[in-house]
């Protein structure tokens, strides 16, 4: 009897990812932006270095097609644009905020994630996800509950490529859903 092959998301469940190390100051808890979120048990000085995203390496075509119909990812795209992390960890569970108290930076592959004021115990850690890429039909909206939410976890200039996108198509749609008629007037089909 031929064995099943396993499947690769099993070694990435949301357990699996949990697993792997984190520093000690952070754990994982519900959270009320989304699902599972990442919060500190001590102060976290602005500046201060807070975990690093790590994981499998891989290119966005592997990713693609490991993920293809996957609604939750945990993918860093690095700037090449050519490959992803995987996350495992705490970091894979940071959550997006349009208010955030962290951002990101990638130096030399390697994905930090560093205080940008002082965060209070029990407070959430967040970064601005700042998406760029995605199906046109994806929203990414957000849910982080900022006064400044933009409502969405693209970039501002994602928001503003994707609704020119949009605009586009549909005009491209509405050109092909009209017909000239006889007497040269045009009309809908």
């Amino acid at each position: 009897m031929a064995m099943s092959r396993p499947d690769p998301l099993q070694a990435r469940s949301r357990e699996g990812r949990r697993k792997a190390a984190g520093p000690a100051h952070l754990v994982i808890s519900n959270s009320s932006i989304d699902s599972d979120g990442v919060y500190t048990t001590e102060i976290i000085k602005k500046g201060s270095l807070v975990s690093e995203y790590t994981g499998t390496r891989m290119t966005c075509d592997e990713a693609d097609a490991l993920y293809d119909n996957h609604p939750r990812t945990y993918l860093f795209g690095l700037t090449d644009g050519k490959h992803v992390i995987d996350g495992e960890g705490a970091a894979a569970f940071i959550n997006h905020s349009c208010d955030p108290n962290c951002e990101v930076d990638e130096v030399d592959g390697r994905v930090y994630i560093t205080a940008i004021r002082d965060i209070e115990p029990g407070e959430e850690i967040t970064y601005d996800y700042n998406l760029y890429d995605g199906d046109l039909e994806d929203l990414a909206l957000c849910l982080c509950g900022a006064e400044n939410c933009r409502g969405s976890m693209y970039a501002p200039r994602e928001i503003e490529r994707r609704a020119k996108a949009v605009k586009r198509r549909e005009q491209a749609a509405r050109k092909k859903g009209r017909s000239i008629k006889p007497g040269g007037r045009r009309g809908r089909r």
